[in-house]
């Protein structure tokens, strides 16, 4: 046996021995060298084979990559998901655009800022569609600019922010003293002491909705109370505001906003366009049905029908005006809607700021800003290049047809040309005669003046661009009525205005105005108001007394022409009935009267959610 052994290890070493030869020999043929390389390029994935730790780290990493990016799918997923389910007010307001309506041009292109896309695109078509919306998204801003330098060739004048504060004073810690104080003995004060409110911002633009919901939110702090803002589309420029004013923005996406909403003790939503968020929201937590007051301040057909649906599920409706209440009443009665309580009417009211500074203030200050106040306006119409034998008249808005600027101006014009009052109806003669009997005083000391206008706001978010264009082409066709024409840019600091005019013209066409927050601050500086006699408007002007009505549409230019001409013939007409709504404004549409108003509402809606 060890023989044997010792055989097999011989020829196991004259084996070796001759492989070893071999491949001595084999080193130096060329096919040795191709092997060598072949073997050498596999040499890391052998040492890796061999080494279990580095192999281990290699798939770890691989499936942590991995699960990234599962993860990064359904985030984008539930993003997409989102956006469809709280594009609340993009999509939304692009349906309302779509709409057929009398007031507005359906030429004007809408620019879709949130599309589906088909399941069966590519990725590529889809890059392609987003190249494609930017740059619609880019010419329509830049058509927007063009429109704007268009005006800007019409005497662009103002805004006259940093004159006003230097006169008034109102952006120092004075502004806290004289008008920033929440009257701590008020029932508003104490029904909304240490509650938690969410308001629910449609938009961030500088109109009546966004403007109410923002100092309601401020008087809220003011007294104490807890109180978050959810914005749906940061469209406009109060954004900077809210933020001057601390109120806490919950960012509106995935559930946040829904979240924030069930801890308050109540949700109030600030315009008809907020119905997607409160169905979503009731859709989420069913109890909120009994949490949420819907603050309506639209009052045009189309609203109503993007919003009946939701009408009824929650707590309370509140309108601005008897009017509008009446017709929202009139078409839930057309759908068989029945509402779960009796809709409430909170109007409007001046805010702290401006009643202060057109000296109707209940501070013992009134006197002194008085004074201030002629300073101011002095002072703003010589930086306009107005002599006291012009008759300013101002008309501030977001300019698009609802509101009616270009026939305002068709009504200018006849004054400006001196075309005669002919075509005016007898109708409006008699009108004239029964407005001088209204008068205390005849007309003495007539003397006419040279008629300006300021329009606003030039920049507004809500402006619509075919429409700014057609009155450009109607001044420039018009030289000396474009002369008399200025132009201001969309501000906050209103007062200056306010106190620099002498009338003031609210146009608003199809069923009017809802209430008009801009018709009452005119009332306060003491300006006589030319407006429709439809809408709220017909609420707050009472003609011959505070003010002059003229109907709708073009036989309304012909009105609001003769009206301009008599207030422009007639000083004391002017002074006697800017006397009178500033009257009223004091008697009725103060801080004090909206929340006594608003107050019954939070206590009922409060009681039991």
């Amino acid at each position: 046996m060890r023989l044997l052994m010792d055989e097999c290890n011989n020829n196991r070493g004259e084996l070796q021995l001759q492989s070893s030869s071999r491949s001595i020999q084999q080193q130096h043929s060329p096919s040795f060298r191709r092997r060598e390389i072949k073997s050498s390029s596999n040499a890391p994935l052998s040492w890796i084979g061999s080494n279990r730790l580095v192999l281990w780290l290699i798939l770890i990493t691989l499936w942590a990559y991995l699960g990234f990016f599962v993860q990064s799918k359904w985030d984008d997923y539930d993003k997409q998901e989102e956006i469809k389910g709280f594009d609340f007010h993009l999509s939304n307001h692009q349906d309302f655009v779509v709409k057929k309506s009398s007031l507005f041009d359906h030429n004007e292109k809408v620019v879709v800022l949130a599309k589906k896309e088909g399941n069966g695109k590519s990725a590529s078509k889809k890059r392609k569609s987003r190249r494609s919306l930017r740059s619609e998204v880019n010419d329509k801003q830049k058509r927007k600019l063009k429109v704007e330098k268009e005006l800007e060739k019409f005497s662009l004048v103002g805004p006259f922010g940093l004159l006003e504060d230097r006169i008034l004073k109102l952006s120092t810690k004075n502004n806290d003293k004289c008008c920033g104080k929440c009257e701590r003995k008020s029932d508003f004060a104490k029904a909304v002491l240490s509650k938690r409110f969410v308001l629910i911002f449609h938009e961030l633009s500088m109109t009546g909705a966004p403007l109410s919901m923002m100092e309601l939110a401020t008087e809220l702090m003011r007294c104490e109370a807890n109180v978050s803002a959810v914005v749906l589309s940061k469209k406009g420029g109060l954004m900077e505001e809210l933020i001057r004013r601390k109120i806490k923005v919950v960012d509106d996406k995935a559930d946040h906003s829904f979240k924030a909403a069930m801890n308050a003790d109540l949700v109030i939503a600030g315009s008809a366009v907020c119905s997607s968020w409160i169905e979503q929201y009731i859709g989420y937590f069913p109890p909120a049905a009994n949490q949420v007051v819907w603050w309506i301040m639209e009052n045009r057909r189309e609203y109503f029908d993007r919003s009946k649906h939701v009408l009824n599920k929650v707590k309370m409706l509140v309108f601005l005006s008897e009017s509008q209440s009446k017709k929202w009443r009139k078409w839930c009665e057309e759908e068989s809607i029945g509402l779960r309580f009796q809709p409430a009417i909170v109007p409007l009211s001046v805010n702290d700021e401006l009643a202060f500074a057109a000296g109707i203030h209940s501070s013992s200050a009134s006197v002194k800003i008085n004074e201030k106040r002629k300073l101011l306006r002095k002072s703003v119409r010589r930086e306009i290049g107005l002599n006291d034998n012009d008759m300013l008249v101002i008309s501030l808005s977001s300019i698009n047809p609802g509101k009616g600027q270009l026939l305002f101006l068709e009504s200018a014009n006849k004054i400006v040309e001196n075309e005669s009052s002919q075509n005016s109806s007898e109708v409006t003669w008699n009108r004239r005669h029964h407005i001088r009997k209204l008068l205390l005083k005849p007309n003495n000391g007539k003397m006419k003046q040279s008629l300006k206008i300021v329009i606003g706001s030039v920049g507004s978010k809500s402006n619509k661009v075919t429409y700014v264009k057609s009155i450009a082409s109607f001044l420039s066709q018009h030289s000396n009525l474009s002369k008399n024409v200025l132009w201001t840019p969309a501000t906050t600091h209103v007062a200056s205005l306010y106190s620099a005019a002498d009338v003031y013209v609210i146009n608003s066409q199809g069923l009017g105005e809802t209430f008009g927050r801009v018709t009452i601050e005119a009332m306060a500086f003491g300006l006589p108001v030319l407006g429709t006699d439809a809408g709220g408007t017909k609420e707050i002007v009472e003609h011959g007394v505070s003010g002059l009505h003229h109907p709708i549409g073009r036989k309304g230019s012909h009105v609001l022409a003769e009206n301009l001409r008599f207030l422009l013939e007639n000083r004391f007409a002017r002074e006697k009935m800017g006397m009178n709504g500033r009257k009223k404004v004091q008697r009725m549409y103060m801080k004090q009267h909206m929340y006594r108003k608003f107050v019954e509402v939070l206590v009922r809606c409060m009681r039991s959610k």
